[in-house]
């Protein structure tokens, strides 16, 4: 094969030297809910009124009706409706009424508003949330910290799940790989691209990041020692453990908290093996011609989707991992790579380099059907990694010119850059683990 000017990703430039074929190393919950929304029915209409203030905190309140507001809008879930005028029957914000009538009048389905109060330096925060049509409370909840910022995503979380019935966004993390300091390291930042941490300093060549499903553990390539080798990191005591085979250690994916999938050269030809967090190979998953790569499981961890080039051009297949039977997912395009399965489980976003020559994203059915495309006529789109709900991508894009993350709804509707730094970002993981 060719070498081509347009790489999936990083990884697949360096591997192209490695191998023959190359290609991007890359919950619902149950229970209880309100369901205001239908699947499918579109956005929850909200009216999201402005906090009552307590004694003294009026900046803290109107930092605090920010927060609420902007991580709801991003989950792009919510059609925010301005509070109409009378929306309460007095100025007494404790004993003040609601008025339903006005509510319904400008459409909303639902009511969220509250107090702060702030004692000393705590921050005391209290929310009521309403079903409208029946003048229903939904929950009430008293929210304490000093954090505005943790308050504030800590009702968006519980607003979000008590209606759809959803995991949320809130608190999650997403690692991602930047060139800010010249070299390619991992940062992290939290769902809505704000509080950016450096996580390594290898001075080196680091790809293909991911986060174990409790957050406890980092996987990633590394090239410190000349050929890419998997590594994997204990967050809580920062040791970090290589996987030390001859040949390549690249592009790892998580089947459990305890198990990370990774591909293997050792044995000859690029097979994709299990691996114990100590860095100990479990067992070896794929026995095929061609290169196996980029294993993602389902979030039961009993089906394995990877990209294979056993029939030529790299195409996805999906692995049933109790009997080791596998199929092919994709059809359509002559080059597929970097599935990512949604942690609703119904669904595998993935890359395509089109004919023209684009990347673009995809999703489809696990069954194969229902193929859509969710990017086009933005420069490159690659890298697609699920949102904890199931309800978001972040992914990169070159749409700019340099790479630089996004995040869009499953419908491919709401693409907006993620954050602003300097260099390139790349490679983008969504934790499902929550802080």
């Amino acid at each position: 094969m060719q070498c081509f000017s347009r790489s999936v990703s990083a990884i697949f430039i360096m591997l192209i030297c490695l191998t023959t074929f190359s290609w991007r190393a890359a919950a619902q919950e149950n229970g209880e809910y309100i369901a205001i929304r239908k699947e499918g029915s579109g956005n929850i209409a909200l009216v999201l009124n402005k906090l009552d203030v307590r004694g003294q905190g009026n900046a803290g309140a109107q930092r605090l009706d920010t927060i609420i507001h902007d991580g709801l809008d991003f989950t792009g879930i919510f059609a925010l409706i301005s509070p109409p005028l009378n929306i309460k029957s007095n100025s007494d914000g404790e004993h003040a009424v609601i008025n339903f009538g006005v509510l319904d009048s400008v459409a909303a389905e639902v009511y969220a508003g509250g107090t702060l109060t702030t004692k000393s330096t705590t921050l005391n925060l209290d929310m009521e949330v309403y079903d409208i049509s029946g003048a229903k409370l939904l929950f009430k909840k008293t929210y304490r910290g000093k954090d505005p910022r943790a308050l504030g995503y800590a009702f968006c979380a519980d607003l979000v799940e008590n209606l759809t019935g959803k995991r949320s966004i809130f608190g999650s993390k997403i690692v991602f790989i930047s060139t800010k300091t010249g070299n390619k390291e991992i940062y992290e930042c939290d769902f809505d691209g704000q509080g950016v941490e450096q996580l390594t300093s290898s001075h080196s060549i680091i790809m293909t990041p991911a986060l174990s499903p409790d957050g406890r553990y980092l996987a990633y390539t590394d090239f410190i020692s000349g050929a890419p080798v998997l590594s994997i990191r204990n967050l809580l005591d920062k040791k970090t453990v290589a996987v030390a085979r001859s040949g390549v250690g690249i592009d790892p994916g998580w089947r459990s908290s305890s198990e990370v999938a990774t591909t293997l050269s050792f044995e000859g030809d690029q097979e994709i093996y299990l691996i114990k967090t100590n860095g100990v190979i479990s067992s070896r998953l794929t026995n095929s011609p061609g290169i196996d790569i980029s294993p993602t499981f389902s979030p039961d961890g009993s089906q394995m989707a990877y990209v294979s080039a056993r029939n030529g051009q790299p195409q996805i297949f999906i692995q049933d991992m109790h009997s080791g039977q596998a199929r092919r997912l994709t059809f359509s395009g002559n080059y597929n790579t970097q599935p990512s399965w949604s942690p609703n489980e119904d669904k595998i976003a993935f890359t395509m380099w089109e004919n023209g020559g684009e990347l673009n994203i995809f999703v489809v059915n696990v069954d194969g059907s229902g193929l859509v495309k969710l990017t086009g006529n933005s420069g490159n789109n690659e890298s697609p990694s699920w949102s904890p709900d199931g309800q978001m991508i972040v992914f990169t894009s070159s749409r700019q010119g340099s790479k630089k993350l996004y995040t869009m709804n499953v419908t491919g509707k709401n693409q907006r850059q993620l954050l602003s730094m300097g260099g390139e970002q790349m490679q983008p993981f969504w934790s499902l683990f929550r802080k």
